[in-house]
C-alpha cells in the first residue's frame, strides 16, 4: 500500500526514542475504516495487514517515544509508548502534519511488564468516542483503523479479543515529553524539544515561553469543550496532556447523563482528583508542570520564573473567558460577559439539585420540553424568564449550533462493545452514524438520546488496557 510518509519526529535523536516494529499478529481482520479520514491523509487502502501490525509499509520509521509524567500528582520519571508504535507523518491535504500510530501494536521497552496489546472494547471505545468529539468540533486525536486481531489478550476479567486502534494526531508531544528531559538535566534535549515543537505547532511563537503561552490558551480552550458537552477525560495526567492542545488517551473517559459537578467515572480516581468540575483546575495545574520544565532552559531563572508564573496565572480567567463563550451559547447568548455568569451557574445548580439529564436539558431550551427534565419546575420556569429576558431575542439557531441532541453515553458503548465481541458491529455502526451528526434532531436515532434505565447505568469506566 501507499502511505505518503514525512517523517520528522524520526530525525530527532535517538535518545528522543526507541526505535521498535509492531509485532505481527495471528489473522489480521478490518473491523472499521475511516474513509474521510484516510483521504485526507492520502491513505489508499485499507490494509489489515499494515494496521493490524503485521506489514511496515515503505517509508515508515515505527519507534516508541519515550516520556515522563505525573499521574494522578505523583511524577513517574519514565513512561514511554508501551503499547503503541507511531509509523511516522504525513501531511494531509491541508499541509498540516500528522502522526499514524498504531495503539495496541505490541511490547516496547517502556511497556513496564504489560504486553503491550489491547483488547477489543477500548479500541473501540476510543474509536466511537474520539471521532464523536471530532463531530462535536473538540480538537482531538482521532481513529482512522479498528483491527481485530485473531488473538485473544488475557485480562483479569479472563481472555478478550485483541484488536488494534490506528490513531492520527498533530503529534503526541506531551507535557511528559518536556518532563523527562528537565528532570533529567538534559538541557540540549530539552532545547532541541523544544525548537521542535515550536516549528511543528506554533511557528509564529518565540521562544520557550511563547511555547508555554500558546499550549495554556489552547488548553484553556479544550478544557472549557469538554466542559460544554459534559466531557470528563478521567486521567488528566500530564503524559496525557497533549502540546496541540488535542484530547488524547481515551481511557477511563465518559459523558454525563444526570449532571453533577463532582462526577467521576473513572474506576482508579479514587480521590476526585479528575472530576467533571475539577477539570480546570487540572488543566492549569498541568500548564504549571510545563512552565516548571520550560524554565530549565534559562540561565536567568528567577526572571523566567516570574515570567512563567504571570502566563500559568492568567489561565484561569483565559479558561473562565472561553467556558463563558461556550455556555453563554448554549443558553443563547454570543456576546456573554461576566455579568452572565451566575445567571449560567443557577442554571446547573437547578440541574444538579434535580438530577438533571446535561445533555437533553441543553438540547431542549428553548422548547416546552425542557421543563419536564425539572422536579422543580416553578423554579425552572423562573429561571427560563430570566434567559428570556437576557435574550431579548429568538436564539433558536445559536443554541442549536452549540448543544450536541446526541453524545455517546456509557450504556450504549458497553452494548456495542458486547456486541461487538459477539460478531455484531451493527451497533457500532449505528452510533457511528448518529454521532457524525450530533447536532441534527434526527427521529431515527432518538432512542440514542435516552438517558440510561437504572438498571443500564455504568457507574465507573476504566483505562484501556
Amino acid at each position: 500500500m501507499t502511505i505518503p510518509f514525512d517523517n520528522s519526529f524520526a530525525a530527532l535523536p535517538a535518545d528522543f526514542y526507541t526505535r521498535i516494529a509492531p509485532t505481527p499478529v495471528e489473522a489480521p481482520e478490518m473491523l472499521a475504516w475511516n474513509d474521510a479520514l484516510a483521504d485526507s491523509l492520502g491513505v489508499t487502502d485499507p490494509d489489515a495487514d499494515v494496521f493490524g501490525g503485521n506489514l511496515v509499509p515503505d517509508g515508515a520509521e515505527p519507534l516508541a517515544q519515550l516520556y515522563s509524567g505525573h499521574q494522578f500528582g505523583n511524577y513517574n520519571p519514565q513512561l514511554g509508548d508501551g503499547r503503541a508504535i507511531l509509523l511516522g507523518e504525513v501531511l494531509d491535504h491541508s499541509g498540516s502534519r500528522r502522526d499514524i500510530q498504531l495503539k495496541g501494536s505490541g511490547p516496547t521497552p517502556y511497556s513496564r511488564m504489560g504486553d503491550g496489546r489491547a483488547w477489543l472494547g477500548p479500541v473501540l471505545r476510543e474509536y466511537v468516542i474520539s471521532e464523536a468529539m471530532h463531530a462535536l468540533g473538540i480538537p482531538t486525536t482521532r481513529a482512522l483503523a479498528a483491527v481485530k486481531t485473531g488473538q485473544a489478550v488475557v485480562r483479569e476479567q479472563g481472555p478478550l479479543p485483541g484488536a488494534v486502534l490506528t490513531r492520527v494526531a498533530a503529534s503526541h508531544l506531551r507535557v511528559g515529553t518536556f518532563q523527562i528531559f528537565a528532570h533529567r538535566g538534559e538541557i540540549d534535549a530539552l532545547r532541541t524539544l523544544t525548537d521542535y515543537a515550536i516549528a511543528r505547532h506554533y511557528p509564529e511563537t518565540d521562544g520557550p515561553l511563547g511555547l508555554l503561552s500558546a499550549v495554556c490558551v489552547a488548553q484553556a480552550d479544550l478544557v472549557a469543550a469538554w466542559m460544554s458537552v459534559g466531557f470528563i477525560h478521567g486521567v488528566m495526567n500530564t503524559d496525557n496532556c497533549t502540546i496541540s492542545g488535542e484530547t488524547i488517551d481515551y481511557g477511563p473517559c465518559a459523558f454525563m447523563d444526570a449532571y453533577h459537578e463532582g462526577r467521576v467515572f473513572s474506576s482508579i480516581d479514587q480521590m476526585g482528583r479528575y472530576a467533571y468540575g475539577n477539570q480546570p483546575r487540572i488543566a492549569v495545574w498541568n500548564m504549571a508542570q510545563l512552565a516548571t520544565a520550560l524554565i530549565q532552559l534559562f540561565d536567568d531563572k528567577e526572571a523566567a520564573v516570574a515570567q512563567a508564573t504571570e502566563i500559568v496565572h492568567a489561565m484561569p480567567d483565559q479558561i473562565q473567558a472561553a467556558w463563558l463563550r461556550r455556555f453563554g451559547a448554549k443558553i443563547g447568548l454570543l456576546d456573554a460577559g461576566t455579568d452572565d455568569t451566575g445567571l449560567i451557574e443557577d442554571l446547573l445548580t437547578l440541574m444538579q439539585a434535580d438530577g438533571a439529564d446535561f445533555t437533553n436539558t441543553f438540547a431542549d431550551l428553548g422548547s416546552d420540553k425542557a421543563r419536564d427534565h425539572f422536579q422543580q419546575r416553578d423554579a425552572f420556569d423562573a429561571w427560563d424568564v430570566r434567559r428570556r429576558e437576557r435574550i431579548g431575542v429568538d436564539a433558536s439557531d445559536i443554541m442549536a449550533r452549540a448543544n450536541p441532541q446526541i453524545v455517546p453515553r456509557n450504556h450504549q458503548i458497553e452494548a456495542m462493545i458486547t456486541a461487538a465481541v459477539d460478531g455484531d458491529m451493527g451497533p457500532f455502526e449505528r452510533l457511528m452514524q448518529a454521532l457524525s451528526r450530533p447536532f441534527d434532531r434526527d427521529a431515527q436515532f432518538n432512542d440514542l438520546r435516552r438517558p440510561p434505565t437504572e438498571q443500564e447505568i455504568v457507574p465507573a469506566t476504566f483505562c484501556g488496557t
